[in-house]
């Protein structure tokens, strides 16, 4: 025989809440029970993710939220220099490498590549407001920009035109930080002193060189690169 714990009436076996006062019934050892087992889940769950046109709305907005505000601190308050092109030139840079990853994902590579090189050309130039000359820029910043997107588009259609694999890979890799290396003093050397004079470029050519010829020895010998490959485990 049991009773409500509100009113005192007495209760029908099996009932579900109490017929006067309609309070639940609870059996006193599903009560132990809950509380042993806590108040939180015990299973796991899986939280929605989050879609990748909300989050490009939402890194859109916090770029242009900082880039604006900053233009008009600069406009209104402090207005001695040209202070906010820089943090203009790192958002608008953050939003374009962010671009095939979270906003357009079907984006072509090499045209990544090409977006990637101009906006980081692009912010360069607005450095050239915050100096006397933009001599530098037309003389080491724009041609360096150049280099290093034209190596990255070789060697994009490198990866994906040719046969890939660990050695090629590497051979790829290896071989553009050599030509962006003495791509880079090459044009500092013209730039400061006009005469081209390879000194610590040379060095890494070297090096990279007789990477280059280990790679492609291994390339061409099947039984050594097959004996490479079982030690090294790729």
């Amino acid at each position: 025989m049991s009773y409500c714990v509100n009113c005192g009436v007495e209760l029908e076996q099996g009932v579900k809440e109490c017929p006067l006062c309609n309070t639940p019934v609870i059996n006193p050892r599903e009560l132990e029970k809950i509380m042993q087992e806590g108040s939180f889940p015990t299973k796991k769950g899986q939280v929605e993710t989050v879609k990748r046109k909300d989050m490009g709305i939402l890194i859109t907005v916090m770029v242009l939220a900082t880039a604006f505000t900053c233009g008009m601190l600069n406009a209104l308050v402090f207005s001695v220099n040209l202070w906010s092109l820089p943090v203009i030139g790192v958002c608008a840079v953050f939003w374009v490498l962010l671009i095939p990853f979270v906003i357009y994902t079907r984006l072509p590579i090499y045209l990544t590549i090409l977006m990637d090189g101009a906006a980081v050309g692009a912010y360069l130039y607005l450095l050239t407001f915050l100096t006397k000359s933009d001599r530098w820029f037309l003389g080491l910043g724009a041609p360096i920009t150049i280099l290093i997107t034209v190596v990255a588009e070789l060697v994009t259609v490198c990866f994906c035109k040719l046969p890939k694999s660990f050695l090629t890979g590497a051979l790829y890799c290896v071989s553009s930080v050599a030509v962006v290396c003495v791509g880079i003093e090459i044009l500092i050397d013209l730039y400061v002193s006009g005469a081209i004079a390879l000194s610590w470029s040379a060095v890494v050519l070297t090096v990279c060189f007789i990477l280059d010829v280990t790679f492609v020895t291994m390339l061409c010998h099947s039984r050594l690169r097959g004996a490479v490959r079982r030690r090294l485990h790729f």
